[in-house]
């Protein structure tokens, strides 16, 4: 990899995030180190206990069985031993990072399937909202749809794909596929509810409800091109939720897609306003 680690945990540093980046190995990861205190174990609990009630009427059924197959809530997960049970299902484990990492080694760890996860968890006077993604964030939200087999075929998809999206010009595009697919989803399969799917949604106690509930949001059928297409909210409710029909249906279309031809089409472009998709 070209990016240096020093220079990075240099950066990381001077914008406050808390990571220990010091100790990161040439591909952004470090040990999980199970070390956590009855404090953090209790803060884990609270975030579990809470969601989960929200989860069970609210996500989408595939997500609940991961939750189910991987046994994530008594306790702080021990990575390795998830993992074990993860390759068993879609062959995917997970790696302790210290918080964010650049996009080049992300995108190598899932090409791998190999899903990053921060080893460290928010505060209790966090419980609500934390400015960088945590390890509630990271493995509650998103390591229960590792078990599905065509969305974890997707996320491999999109580590493959992704660096070479950039390199035609198209980083605000292919940002915009993941944000609104693995972060921010609905999924509406035929004759069924309407569920969440995404884990921003998934670890949010607010906009979890807002999206799946409240008659105020705004749900868009999913179609690849609109969603690259489309602006994102970092820091408050999207004003546009995407729906998909199936998982199936999101890694066909992503295999499908000829993102040369969308990147070039539509690169230079402003991007669409989500509230009039």
């Amino acid at each position: 990899m070209n990016i240096s680690v020093e220079a990075y945990a240099r950066e990381c540093a001077a914008q406050g995030l808390r990571g220990n980046y010091s100790v990161c190995r040439a591909d952004f990861t470090v040990r999980q180190d199970y070390d956590y205190s009855d404090s953090e174990q209790e803060v884990w609990r609270i975030l579990c206990d809470r969601q989960t009630k929200l989860t069970k009427r609210l996500a989408h059924r595939s997500y609940l069985d991961g939750v189910e197959a991987l046994g994530l809530l008594e306790r702080i997960p021990d990575f390795d031993e998830v993992s074990r049970k993860l390759r068993k299902l879609t062959g995917w484990e997970l790696v302790a990072v210290p918080g964010l990492i650049p996009a080049e080694p992300f995108f190598v760890h899932l090409t791998n399937r190999r899903f990053p996860v921060t080893n460290w968890l928010r505060t209790k006077e966090e419980l609500d909202y934390i400015v960088e993604p945590d390890m509630f964030h990271d493995f509650f939200g998103h390591v229960p749809a590792l078990t599905q087999p065509a969305f974890a075929d997707f996320m491999q998809q999109y580590g493959e794909r992704a660096s070479g999206a950039i390199e035609l010009g198209g980083h605000d595009m292919i940002s915009r596929l993941y944000w609104y697919t693995a972060e921010f989803s609905l999924i509406q399969e035929a004759g069924q509810p309407l569920k969440a799917f995404g884990a921003g949604l998934m670890s949010s106690y607010s906009e979890l409800q807002f999206a799946v509930e409240s008659p105020d949001a705004h749900r868009v059928p999913f179609e690849i091109e609109t969603v690259m297409r489309t602006a994102y909210e970092i820091d408050k409710f999207q004003r546009a939720y995407f729906v998909l029909p199936s998982f199936d249906a999101l890694r066909d279309a992503f295999r499908n897609a000829d993102l040369a031809t969308l990147i070039a089409r539509h690169k230079d472009e402003p991007p669409l306003d989500p509230a009039t998709v």
